[in-house]
């Protein structure tokens, strides 16, 4: 069902809101712990590994499903947000003819460079052939991967959190015991991994689609003109708010590939022991993502109302929320670090275990860190702030990788396992800062809507608000980034 984020208690509608997103971020982090888990218990340490290593780069391929997710999310929340059904719809269209394209094109370069991918960031040779035949099968998949993020951010801009939860939760049990047919029973190996993930992402995609449909159907809009195929007004509106995701994502991603290279230097055991503890990393950090993304809705549709003061409320309480949930996964990874670790490594690799646990050890005090960051970039995004969230994602992102750099040297892999901390650190304090420069000014907006103004008037705010960022968006002095 829809929900309306622009009315209620601003804690109380990111709440309600936000749970099945809590479970959606569980389930989903169980689709992906589900192949590296399988690997390492039912495979051994070396297919944990390769699956591990061929994982942080289908990330780059993801942080286009995610820029396209939050893109069109954002924009559908807020033609939602003003009532306009008709801009709803015609974004949909846009964004599904459009990513389909993305989808095709990206598949083919993929496929392409996966072995020189493979290549550049020292893969260990008694791991690469499974690297690059699960990455292989894997991005032949890429379409439904991309088709889902558009469907269950069109979702989660009607307020409907509750669907794309659903649908994960069954896609993700799928996963686990296809995972386990195809591995255990089968023989499969690496690549029955990677068919089972290909299978169920499938399936899940032609789902979401066909209940997006039919729920848009439901949706009346005015008059009688049908709705636009694609319409670059809206391209160029969800462009302003995904390119700068996927940038955001993507430059995460490299970052990333830097480090696992870095990683990889030390050895199979090094890239095993990492792949198990940033699975358990992610279960934290994606928890928090979850509010993060709620802020977005919430703010892009409060935004479209003309509410501003609800954004300044709401944020506090997501802040709140995000605390709890950061200091329960610390403690549980603090004083369950090895029984955790040992989940995905059974055949008794002890460095790969200790260079787990050690990971958790340095990194987990500090969830509660970038879970304000994260919350405040979620924030900045939903009301269109696309340089200020960009700016403090790249600060955290190159100090990431220049620390790794610097500290692997004296102290070894624990010095890579400090970058996480120090970038949180340095980059929190200016995302915030960024959100609340943008919040003295009222996101743009003059002031909270009083019962004396209009409806439209707020639209028609709404709307400028939006023109201007995007004109701002490829303003020279710019350069390359977007607001």
């Amino acid at each position: 069902m829809e929900r309306d984020l622009t009315v209620g208690k601003p804690i109380t509608a990111i709440l309600k809101y936000t749970l099945p997103l809590f479970g959606s971020i569980i389930f989903q982090q169980l689709y992906n712990i589900a192949d590296s888990l399988v690997a390492g218990r039912y495979i051994g340490t070396d297919a944990l590994a390769a699956v591990g290593n061929g994982y942080e780069i289908t990330l780059l391929f993801i942080a286009v499903a995610f820029g396209c997710n939050i893109g069109t999310s954002v924009i559908t929340a807020k033609y939602f947000g003003k009532k306009d059904i008709r801009g709803v719809k015609t974004t949909v269209s846009t964004a599904l003819i459009v990513s389909t394209v993305i989808a095709v094109i990206l598949t083919a370069l993929g496929l392409g460079l996966t072995k020189p991918l493979l290549h550049l960031i020292k893969t260990d040779p008694v791991i690469f052939t499974d690297s690059y035949e699960y990455l292989m099968i894997y991005l032949g998949g890429y379409i439904f991967l991309l088709s889902y993020n558009i469907a269950t951010g069109i979702f989660s801009a009607l307020g409907d959190s509750l669907t794309p939860f659903l649908f994960l939760a069954v896609s993700s049990v799928a996963n686990v015991i296809v995972d386990i047919v195809f591995v255990k029973t089968l023989h499969m190996g690496v690549k029955g991994v990677a068919w089972a993930t290909f299978l169920c992402q499938g399936v899940s995609a032609i789902l979401a689609l066909a209940f997006m449909f039919v729920r848009l159907k439901k949706l009346p809009h005015e008059g009688d003109e049908k709705i636009k195929k694609v319409d670059f007004k809206i391209l160029k509106e969800i462009s302003v708010v995904a390119i700068p995701s996927i940038l955001q994502q993507a430059f995460i991603s490299v970052g990333n590939i830097i480090i696992q290279g870095f990683i990889n230097a030390f050895g199979a055991w090094a890239t095993g022991g990492y792949a198990a503890a940033i699975k358990l990393n992610n279960m934290a950090v994606t928890s928090v993502v979850a509010l993060g993304n709620g802020m977005s809705n919430f703010s892009a549709q409060n935004m479209g109302a003309g509410k501003p003061e609800r954004i300044k409320k709401g944020i506090f309480g997501a802040i709140g929320m995000g605390a709890v949930i950061s200091l329960i996964f610390t403690a549980i990874f603090l004083g369950l670090s090895e029984p955790c670790i040992k989940i995905f490594i059974t055949d008794g690799n002890a460095d790969a275990i200790g260079t787990g646990v050690n990971f958790l050890k340095i990194v987990t005090p500090f969830y509660v860190i970038i879970a304000v960051k994260i919350i405040a970039d979620g924030t900045l995004r939903g009301t269109n702030r696309m340089l200020s969230f960009t700016i403090a994602t790249f600060v955290d992102l190159l100090l990431r990788v220049m620390f790794s750099a610097i500290l692997k040297k004296p102290m070894g892999i624990t010095g890579i396992w400090w970058s996480w901390p120090i970038g949180w650190l340095i980059a929190t304090p200016i995302s915030f800062g960024l959100y609340l420069f943008a919040a003295k000014k009222n996101f743009g907006l003059k002031k909270e809507n009083t019962p004396a103004e209009t409806e439209e008037k707020a639209e028609e705010k709404a709307e400028e608000i939006v023109s201007e960022n995007a004109a701002e968006s490829i303003a020279p002095e710019d350069n390359n980034l977007t607001e």
